[in-house]
């Protein structure tokens, strides 16, 4: 789905360099007659307030919804989620595959007006695996991209200066992998690969992201920062494309509660809600008065439930399996949800990039016979009248979540004496419960950092930071190892189905939906497209008059 990045093997042994993006670019397209608005100023929903705007700290979507209009990468997406140039202009792969050499632009600046170097992104990738940093993406590079040593750094067994990146001067980066990886330059899109100004951030420490102080480099800079309230961004002069960049102030609104997110844009104080910023309960009626302004695409994305397999009764894969089986998934995507979401039994949507879903045995049982699995399977681990399954169900606030939370919990008490304790907390304060494994079943929801299966498949493999679950099978690292470094496309997609054939022996997560992007649009904004990640940029969009 990236089309002008083809996923293939190289031919290695000579030097490969890509070029030709003809057509794709990250920048408003402004059709010739368009009559634009007077202000371009756009609100847009954020869905919770940001834990951080440290591109190293950046975790979930409410961070890189902004890390992504403040900073730019080595490379970027357009409004259809295709690799295109970012910072670096060019590149060009030898030694096999195994070194990668980009050409950053000359005219790339910082928001203060000093130019971005080669060294600024050996400082913030070395920055980012650096054990002091505590990112939870520093296993990213070596896990994602093979990076060399990068998994050796995270581990501590080797120093961050050993990294496998290197500045061969201001405009030259050079990224050494351990063994190539077929698709690495759509890995280097990820938002904890951005630049950072090191001397801002040896200065000010934590507080180098306060409006005050911070200096970025992508299409907007931070003006004002007020908590839970809002965040407004402007356009960043020095922006190398800042010329086809229309949208002049950005004021971004955390509102966690999706009724009044809604209701705020119905009154014209919103132009773009957030992602899933759509009430399930008012959807047939946004289809009976403002059908034009729903707007659903598929996602690249997976809406779960992750068990702590360290703690009982998680350790025990009947339980495990009979809470999963016990789901009739298609009640939440076609009555809780209605917005196009695909009832979820493997990790990895079918619309990912040269990927064919499996279907495992247990899809076909009707839902009355996985039940009736699923209450021997309880009654074989040991539970039944006298002695019922208890556990806490944590979840971050968010009225959806709370709905099909009620919905599994009603679910699980069809297959027995199931009694569970909903959690729920507030985004920063769940991150930190959810990383410190402090938790018996979790939600979870992982969108592609890029668009290839491993992206998804690889949340399970043992060494993953984000593998919350603390899921550990030998087996299934070995298949996903091995995927990694298979340049031919049709052997890593077997791989990768072995690999979702191991998860549904194992379940280590209860898999409930794949994300559809639907999100509340004005009709007088334009410009965006259908990213399969659903991501939506403002360098990207115009405001027609209106």
């Amino acid at each position: 789905m990236f089309g002008m990045v083809r996923l293939y093997p190289f031919c290695f042994g000579t030097l490969v360099a890509l070029f030709g993006f003809t057509g794709a670019s990250q920048a408003a397209d402004v059709p010739p007659g368009t009559k634009l608005h007077p202000v371009q100023n756009l609100v847009i929903g954020n869905g919770a307030e940001p834990s951080t705007l440290d591109p190293a700290k950046v975790q979930g979507r409410p961070e890189s919804n902004l890390t992504v209009e403040l900073f730019e990468g080595l490379v970027s997406q357009d409004a259809n989620g295709k690799v295109v140039p970012g910072v670096a202009e060019k590149w060009e792969s030898k030694e096999g595959g195994k070194v990668w050499i980009f050409t950053l632009r000359k005219n790339a600046k910082w928001s203060d007006g000093s130019p971005v170097t080669a060294q600024d992104f050996e400082y913030a990738f070395k920055r980012n695996v650096d054990p002091k940093t505590a990112s939870d993406y520093s296993w990213y590079l070596g896990k994602a991209s093979n990076v060399q040593n990068g998994i050796a750094i995270v581990e501590g067994k080797k120093p961050p200066s050993e990294l496998g990146v290197k500045a061969l001067n201001d405009t030259t980066l050079q990224i050494t992998l351990e063994k190539p990886v077929a698709y690495l330059v759509s890995t280097l899109i990820h938002g904890s690969l951005m630049p950072v100004p090191k001397k801002v951030v040896e200065k000010f420490g934590d507080k180098w992201t306060d409006p005050a102080n911070i200096v970025s480099n992508g299409p907007y800079k931070l003006s004002e920062r007020i908590v839970n309230e809002r965040i407004v961004m402007v356009r960043n002069p020095y922006y190398w494309n800042n010329a086809k960049t229309v949208i002049e102030q950005v004021t971004v609104l955390p509102i966690n509660n999706q009724s009044a997110e809604y209701q705020r844009y119905r009154a014209n104080a919103m132009d773009v809600t957030t992602d899933g910023g759509v009430p399930s309960e008012q959807v047939a009626q946004i289809r009976k008065e403002v059908p034009n302004e729903l707007t659903l695409w598929p996602q690249l994305g997976t809406y779960y439930y992750t068990y702590n397999i360290k703690v009982k009764p998680f350790d025990d894969v009947r339980v495990r399996r009979a809470l999963s089986l016990a789901i009739n998934r298609d009640v939440i995507t076609k009555q809780i949800l209605s917005t196009g979401e695909v009832s979820a039994y493997s990790m990895t949507p079918a619309i990912a990039d040269g990927y064919q879903a499996v279907r495992h045995d247990w899809e076909a049982l009707s839902q009355a016979q996985r039940e009736g699995e699923a209450k021997k399977l309880l009654t074989e681990a040991g539970y039944g009248p006298g002695k019922p399954l208890k556990f806490q169900l944590l979840y971050n606030t968010n009225e959806q979540h709370k709905k099909i939370a009620l919905a599994v919990v009603s679910m699980w008490k069809r297959i027995g004496p199931v009694e569970v304790e909903l959690v729920n907390q507030e985004w920063k304060t769940f991150l930190d419960t959810r990383n410190r494994g402090d938790f018996e079943v979790t939600r979870g929801a992982w969108i592609a950092d890029y668009n290839e299966a491993s992206s998804m498949i690889d949340l399970y493999h043992s060494k993953h930071g984000s593998n919350d679950g603390k899921y550990s099978n030998p087996a299934y690292d070995e298949v996903i190892d091995k995927a990694k470094v298979t340049l031919d496309p049709a052997e890593r997609l077997k791989l990768y189905q072995d690999a979702e054939r191991i998860l549904a022996q194992d379940f280590p997560a209860l898999f409930l939906y794949h994300y559809s992007n639907r999100r509340m649009i004005k009709p007088w904004v334009k410009g965006y497209g259908r990213n399969p990640q659903g991501r939506i940029q403002a360098r990207d969009l115009y405001i027609v008059a209106h």
